[in-house]
């Protein structure tokens, strides 16, 4: 049985960061796609930090009922704008990861910021203030490193995939890349079977012990 009261500080406590990290992550995309000269992003109104813009209704509820998997809406590429194709493709793909981690490396330097502050206040106010604030910095730190380390996975249609297909021979890439319409299949797979949960597990324990 779902007990509300741990959803709703999970909510409280994870919903700022993700939305942010899930944002900065499709922003990511479509500016460096706008920067190597496709306007496809920013016509579609997808160069913007409102995360309204970027959340799938769909993908949203199935992350709040599962806590385990959900998706944004992708940022719209067209890459016959690149003057290179393939280049164009790669660095749009890293783009999103590397937002995720420059968020991650942010949401650390608040939370160390935080810890250095809060001792100069009463009890209290680290109580109603600085501690809530400390949940949310560490909860960014995790969830951007999370969403960076699960979207480098070489699974289509995740960054990943682009990633490796940008350096394999064009004929290799072309029939590693038909696999994506079993992406999604793959990926619930690995959910359900707990595969996925056990290496993000690793992914975060190793981060929060060299960080924290």
């Amino acid at each position: 049985m779902l007990d509300i009261s741990i959803i709703i500080k999970e909510l409280a406590i994870f919903s700022v960061p993700l939305l942010l990290g899930i944002t900065c992550h499709e922003v990511g995309h479509g500016y460096v796609a706008y920067l190597l000269g496709d306007p496809t992003a920013k016509n579609a109104g997808r160069l913007t930090l409102n995360p309204l813009k970027h959340l799938d209704p769909v993908g949203t509820l199935v992350l709040i009922l599962t806590r385990r998997i959900g998706w944004a809406k992708p940022v719209p590429i067209n890459p016959g704008y690149f003057k290179n194709t393939r280049q164009g493709i790669l660095l749009v793909s890293l783009a999103g990861p590397v937002a995720n981690f420059v968020l991650a490396i942010l949401f650390f330097l608040l939370f160390k910021l935080v810890n250095l502050l809060s001792p100069l206040f009463s009890a209290q106010v680290q109580q109603f203030f600085f501690t809530p604030l400390s949940l949310i910095f560490v909860a960014g730190t995790m969830v951007n490193i999370i969403l960076a380390i699960f979207n480098l996975i070489p699974i289509p249609p995740l960054d990943g995939s682009k990633i490796l297909a940008s350096f394999l021979p064009i004929s290799l890439a072309t029939r590693y890349m038909r696999i994506e319409k079993f992406g999604f299949l793959i990926l619930i797979f690995l959910v359900f079977t707990g595969a996925l949960s056990k290496f993000l597990n690793v992914v975060v324990t190793f981060s929060y012990n060299l960080l924290f």
